[in-house]
């Protein structure tokens, strides 16, 4: 793994389970498709595959709003022809290759231009997500209570009634031990709750 993100020159990050906060672009776009087929489809859900193809179209060729660009424009280096528009016109250059290379500088524009937007935005959304957001830091062997995502009623606990023991820290992923099972998981700080020290000293909670 470490030989091809140096070849690739990627940075791996760690990422938990149940929190698709580290794989945003992804789940982004299957949001944005789930709502859209939910649309199309009928109502036993036995045709959505069906609309795979236009509503994937349709993504491609829209503007997004991080961007503000299309992907279509962001891959192309220009706005789609659509069947509504009018037939293109026919060009002559005088070199062969001035089209390619018009189109290089295009890309370096728009992708400049892209990157800059996603940045702008990023800053925007984490300051307001930081606005309302706690950023606690813990210690390895802080005792907490991690919490619980497998089916549960709408009255049962949201985190464990035990305390777990942190082993292993990489902030915001966080190694818990369970005591009981002796099985580690790793957990999002936003997932972990700290116990006061009164919690553990009093025999009637």
């Amino acid at each position: 793994m470490r030989a091809l993100t140096h070849l690739f020159g990627y940075n791996h990050i760690y990422s938990t389970a149940y929190h698709p906060q580290t794989n945003a672009v992804t789940e982004r776009f299957n949001a944005s498709m789930k709502v859209q087929i939910s649309k199309l489809e009928d109502k036993h859900h036995h045709n959505w595959d069906d609309y795979l193809d236009p509503v994937i179209f349709a993504y491609n060729t829209s503007k997004q709003k991080t961007t503000q660009f299309s992907p279509f424009e962001l891959l192309f280096g220009r706005s789609p022809q659509l069947p509504i528009d009018p037939r293109p016109q026919f060009y002559t250059f005088d070199r062969p290759n001035i089209c390619f290379e018009n189109l290089q500088r295009l890309l370096q524009v728009y992708h400049q231009q892209a990157k800059n937007n996603i940045i702008a935005q990023q800053k925007y959304n984490k300051e307001r997500y930081d606005k309302h957001r706690p950023d606690p830091h813990y210690h390895i062997g802080d005792r907490v209570f991690t919490k619980i995502f497998t089916a549960r009623g709408k009255l049962d606990p949201r985190y464990s009634s035990e305390p777990n023991i942190i082993t292993e820290i990489r902030h915001p992923t966080y190694s818990v031990l369970n005591e009981s099972t002796g099985v580690v998981k790793q957990f999002h700080v936003s997932d972990i709750r700290p116990i006061i020290p009164a919690y553990e000293s009093d025999p009637n909670i």
